[in-house]
């Protein structure tokens, strides 16, 4: 049986397939705005590659597609085919988008980043304490009826004060994330990039100055020059890379023999960058050692035994699962489409707030292969 649609504006010039239902109402405006038809598909699947050709016809002029989907240049060609000219992804990464295909096609691919920093990096630290203070397990036992009273050695965690925090991949959401767990606990950090993060190194210079000044006990920044200088260092290691072929299994047996073996691994970037089957063993042979986990390498399956380990924490993808992040995630990828559609120019602002409140920017706010196609 085939999926339900729902058509908004059905007399719009324009046609815009969009594969999920999202969130608020900005975004439709926007399209609405843009005198476009907007196809909505209402159905909680993925939808495959034929699916989504099939809904796309003879004539679609843009699409808003989730990153559960192979946008891959079988689906371009069909786009470009049905006289399409915009495509946006409802993410900031887009690993399931092959925008060499896109660009062979002519197509722009939007993305949404600038409003998942802050909320991505909070859930990290949720997952951080979550894992180390054993919240999860505890939780268990209190459903199950188990707790008879208080004792001194019932689920005993980690204290993060005055500990090392490790980041790899220290961009926009691994600096917000440090940030949060050296201002919240103290703690020092030490990260891998492949640049330095330099305005994160003087922030936390400056915080240990003010520490200092109140009588605190200081705390510090480093940069170290390699994955397994982190690994080694760190109490808490939390990834925040890209997925591409260099970081793929990333995290893997020997760098996870590393860690301390009270360590806390976090992964809330992409799954495929920690060899899960690997971890799944470190976590049967180190009880101690605990992970927090927003993303799988199979999503939504995970791997054999990962389920059954109390020692880890999993939630189901939804680190940028907030109403006003989601929201603007929707509003970005529907700007991005609008804008591309109507001959708007590039943003180029140091954020991309102006687009979630008030008029509409005549501007597309981000695409990924903009300088390859020429759009500026």
């Amino acid at each position: 049986m085939g999926k339900e649609w729902t058509v908004h504006n059905p007399g719009g010039s324009r046609r815009v397939i969009v594969t999920k239902q999202l969130p608020g109402n900005r975004w439709l405006d926007i399209l609405v705005a843009a005198d476009c038809t907007v196809e909505v598909c209402e159905s909680d699947d993925v939808l495959s590659v034929d699916e989504i050709t099939e809904r796309i016809g003879d004539h679609c002029d843009g699409a808003i597609g989730q990153l559960t989907e192979d946008w891959n240049a079988e689906l371009f060609a069909a786009l470009k085919a049905a006289g399409g000219s915009a495509y946006s992804n409802y993410a900031v990464g887009y690993n399931n988008v092959d925008v060499a295909g896109a660009t062979a096609s002519g197509i722009p691919v939007g993305n949404t980043p600038g409003v998942l920093t802050e909320t991505t990096a909070e859930m990290a630290a949720a997952l951080t304490l979550s894992a180390g203070r054993r919240v999860v397990e505890a939780d268990r036992f209190m459903r199950a009826g188990n707790y008879h009273g208080w004792l001194p050695t019932m689920y005993m965690g980690q204290r993060f004060h005055g500990k090392t925090v490790g980041i790899i991949g220290c961009g926009r959401i691994g600096a917000a994330y440090g940030r949060m767990m050296v201002e919240g606990f103290k703690m020092n950090l030490v990260y891998f990039d492949l640049y330095a993060n330099e305005n994160l190194e003087a922030f936390v210079k400056d915080y240990s100055e003010l520490l200092v000044a109140h009588g605190e006990a200081p705390v510090t920044a480093t940069r170290l020059d390699t994955i397994e200088d982190v690994m080694r260092t760190a109490d808490v290691v939390s990834i925040h890379t890209v997925l591409d072929e260099s970081t793929h299994h990333l995290v893997n047996a020997e760098r996870l023999a590393l860690m301390k073996d009270d360590a806390i691994l976090i992964n809330s970037s992409r799954g495929p960058v920690v060899d899960e089957v690997a971890l799944v063993e470190h976590c049967k042979t180190h009880p101690e050692f605990k992970a927090g986990l927003d993303v799988f390498e199979d999503e939504p399956a995970m791997k054999p035994g990962l389920n059954e380990l109390d020692n880890v924490t999993i939630v189901p993808h939804i680190a940028s699962a907030t109403t006003w992040t989601r929201q603007g995630m929707a509003t970005l990828a529907a700007a991005n489409v609008a804008g591309i559609l109507q001959g708007h120019p590039l943003w180029t602002g140091d954020d991309v707030l102006p687009f979630l409140d008030g008029d509409f920017p005549p501007y597309a706010p981000s695409i990924v292969n903009a300088a390859d196609l020429g759009i500026n």
